[in-house]
C-alpha cells in the first residue's frame, strides 16, 4: 500500500472496512439489514481511504422517496484546499426502488430507527450497512448482560474439561 492509505485488511468477502459503531448492537435490537452505497464527493472519499471516519452519532432518513445518511462524520482531507467538504453534510444513500419502500413501511411504525453499523469499500465503492433497530429499554441491556455472562460460564466450563 502507498503511504497515507490505511493498512486495513481486507475481510473475506472482499470489504475493505473503514469504521464501525458497536453501539448499534448495544443500544438496538437489530431486526433487519440493507447494504447501500454513499453519494459521495471526491476529497470525502480520498479521507475515506485514509479510515477518517465517524460513525457512532449517525442515523438515516427517509425524505421524498429518497434515504438519507446524517451524523456521520467524514474528516476533511488534509490536501483538500478550498475544495474540502463539510465533515458532517447529509450524504445520499443509494438503494434500489424496492428496498426504500420498504424501508418508509418500517420507518413508520412506532420506535423503528434507521442506524448504519458499518461503513466499508467493497470493489472500490463505499458502501455503508444500514440496519433497522428497535431501541432496547434498560432492562433489556441486563437481560444482554446476563446472557453474555451464561455463555463465558459455560465456554469456561467446558474448557475445563471436567478439571475442578
Amino acid at each position: 500500500m502507498s503511504p497515507g492509505r490505511s493498512s486495513a485488511v481486507r475481510d473475506p468477502d472482499g470489504k475493505t472496512p473503514i469504521a464501525r459503531n458497536p453501539r448499534a448492537t448495544h443500544d438496538y435490537h437489530i431486526l433487519e439489514t440493507w447494504e447501500a452505497g454513499l453519494v459521495l464527493t471526491g476529497t470525502e472519499v480520498k479521507a475515506l481511504r485514509t479510515g477518517k471516519a465517524s460513525i457512532r452519532e449517525g442515523f438515516a432518513r427517509v425524505a421524498n422517496g429518497e434515504v438519507f445518511l446524517e451524523g456521520v462524520n467524514i474528516t476533511p482531507y488534509e490536501q483538500g484546499n478550498r475544495y474540502n467538504h463539510d465533515p458532517v453534510r447529509t450524504r445520499k444513500l443509494l438503494l434500489h426502488r424496492r428496498e426504500i419502500e420498504r424501508l418508509i413501511g418500517a420507518v413508520e411504525q412506532k420506535g423503528l430507527t434507521l442506524v448504519p453499523l458499518e461503513l466499508y469499500f467493497r470493489g472500490g465503492r463505499a458502501k455503508v450497512t444500514l440496519a433497522l433497530g428497535r431501541g432496547k429499554k434498560h432492562h433489556d441491556h441486563r437481560e444482554d448482560l446476563r446472557k453474555r455472562d451464561a455463555a463465558r460460564d459455560m465456554a469456561r466450563a467446558l474448557s475445563r474439561g471436567g478439571r475442578s
